[in-house]
């Protein structure tokens, strides 16, 4: 996915779920500051980590634009 919006998915993720960014550390199983700098688009999560964070969404029903 080319140029995908990851800070605006990890933000509405965080809405839709009414969790802190602390808590999607333990859901995604990386740390606070690898959560904090997607969500400032600072970094891409890795392949691995989109994998997880994509699953996370599916489970829970929103969609990945």
């Amino acid at each position: 996915m080319i140029n995908f919006d990851y800070p605006a998915l990890v933000k509405k993720l965080r809405d839709k779920l009414i969790i802190s960014q602390e808590e999607l550390t333990k859901l995604l199983e990386v740390s606070f500051a690898m959560i904090n700098r997607w969500e400032n688009g600072n970094t891409e999560p890795t392949i691995k980590a989109k994998r997880k964070l994509f699953e996370l969404c599916k489970e829970n029903g929103i969609e990945a634009e």
